[in-house]
């Protein structure tokens, strides 16, 4: 059954020893795409180095809203052009707002809006991080639609409650969960999950971090995981763990463009459940 890791950090050092392994684990479990995000714009080589190890890895370039310190105008310029510069950027991202951690909510936004405008004036979506600041992402995003003009994306490893995911989803946005969703007391992350829209879901491991149940003492998080949290989605959705597969890899063939025909599972082993 393939799935699509839409949120993975690989070049931390966490993974720098291991790699080959865990590749062949996501291999094993058919995670047949992953998505790398980026949190500085200095990273994107070592990115680079593993996507060329790893074809199956494509790439997004932005900065993270708790590096919100070192914008520069610059830093757009930069991020720019290193998403034209490879045919494997497939975002930009990731950037966003949060609050929870910092207090330089102008430098953020202005952050933000640019790199909103970079996913804009490139035809690519915008991975978003949002963590204690749902009402100014939603308005910010709502106010460069109606000023600038459409802009697709994705609110990544998603905790937000329904009404705020409704927000989004009224934005045009798909909505990603992680490992969070199977956390025992994450009530308001699983009433979000049963809302979201069939066409608007995507999963991601959001690697080192987030280890899903049953594995959630386990460090660091890693992409064959997901199977942790396609699994517990279906089992909240009520679907088949084939049909959820199915859903959120189209939908990451939709939102990010990936190249060639959407993977299906091997008619046999769906026949038997095994898919």
């Amino acid at each position: 059954m393939p799935l699509v890791d839409t949120h993975v950090h690989l070049n931390f050092e966490v993974f720098a020893a291991d790699l080959d392994r865990l590749a062949q684990a996501w291999r094993e479990l058919e995670v047949v795409t992953l998505i790398h995000a980026c949190v500085v714009p200095e990273e994107f080589s070592a990115m680079q180095a593993i996507a060329d190890r790893f074809p199956e890895v494509f790439l997004a370039v932005g900065l993270h809203p708790l590096d919100g310190d070192r914008w520069t105008e610059a830093t757009g310029v930069q991020i720019r052009d290193l998403a034209m510069a490879d045919g494997r950027v497939v975002a930009i991202g990731e950037t966003g707002l949060d609050f929870y951690k910092a207090d330089n909510g102008e430098l953020q936004r202005q952050a933000f809006w640019t790199q909103l405008s970079i996913a804009h004036d490139l035809d690519l979506p915008v991975i978003v991080h949002c963590r204690n600041a749902a009402r100014e992402t939603a308005d910010l995003i709502r106010t460069f639609q109606r000023q600038i003009g459409p802009l697709r994306g994705v609110m990544h490893c998603w905790a937000g409650t329904p009404e705020e995911t409704h927000w989004f989803l009224d934005l045009g946005f798909y909505i990603s969960f992680s490992g969070i969703v199977t956390f025992k007391n994450a009530d308001q992350v699983k009433a979000s999950a049963k809302l979201v829209p069939d066409d608007r879901l995507l999963i991601e491991t959001d690697c080192p971090f987030l280890s899903p149940e049953p594995h959630r003492r386990q460090r660091p998080n890693q992409p064959a995981l997901l199977h942790h949290v396609a699994t517990y989605l279906a089992e909240l959705r009520q679907v088949s763990l084939i049909q959820l597969g199915a859903i959120t890899t189209q939908n990451a063939w939709n939102l990010f463009r990936l190249p060639g025909s959407v993977p299906t599972s091997d008619p046999l082993l769906s026949l038997t459940g095994l898919g």
